[in-house]
């Protein structure tokens, strides 16, 4: 789930107004816009991310151990389990900011692959912002160059998304940022919790 996301003009421009404060310096604010694609987020794109007192762009998906693709959600239930993802979740936390995420839905005639899929927009009700909570680590490319990349943390959908999916990411207040980046506590209550409702819409 969660295979794409949107940042919408409202959203990139709170974005923005996050670096700013934190004061980052004016020039690393320009360098970053030219890497912060907004729109809908797909895999593998450069994204912010804001993490312990600091917003850093960086691609989404950790490198698949067994091919070239990329691991762009982990589920919550399992993540502290998983070699991959127990370390970051325990030191690298991060939280994603979007204007809402994508699902998509079979629907209409054929049976199997052949039904056609229909694209949902999740939104939080009245709100232009919605965090969804992730993980950071670090690798090196095919180059031995290092890098850094996020995945989303993903639970069981709730009443509002479970026609459409049977999954949803974990889900952020704004107050609730920074805890989820400092406080292993909350972390744990946040993997569990049932997620808010969402309001859906087609999307194009």
């Amino acid at each position: 789930m969660c295979g794409r996301y949107l940042i919408e003009d409202e959203a990139y421009a709170d974005i923005l107004q996050i670096l700013n404060d934190l004061n980052a310096a004016k020039d690393r604010i320009d360098m970053d816009q030219n890497m912060f694609k907004h729109g809908e987020i797909f895999p593998t794109n450069i994204a912010p991310v804001i993490g312990s007192d600091n917003v850093t762009f960086i691609k989404w998906g950790f490198p698949h151990w067994k091919n070239s693709s990329v691991i762009i959600n982990a589920r919550a239930e399992t993540a502290l389990e998983k070699n991959m993802f127990k370390k970051p979740l325990r030191e690298h936390r991060c939280a994603v900011p979007s204007s809402g995420f994508y699902e998509w839905s079979r629907a209409g005639s054929g049976s199997g692959k052949s039904k056609l899929k229909e694209k949902y927009l999740f939104r939080l009700p009245g709100e232009h912002m919605l965090y969804m909570a992730g993980i950071a680590n670090s690798f090196r490319d095919a180059f031995g160059d290092p890098y850094t990349a996020f995945t989303i943390l993903t639970t069981a959908a709730n009443d509002s998304i479970a026609s459409v999916h049977d999954r949803m990411p974990v889900i952020l207040a704004a107050d609730e940022v920074n805890h989820w980046i400092k406080d292993d506590d909350f972390m744990e209550y946040a993997l569990h919790r049932i997620g808010p409702e969402l309001e859906q819409e087609m999307a194009v």
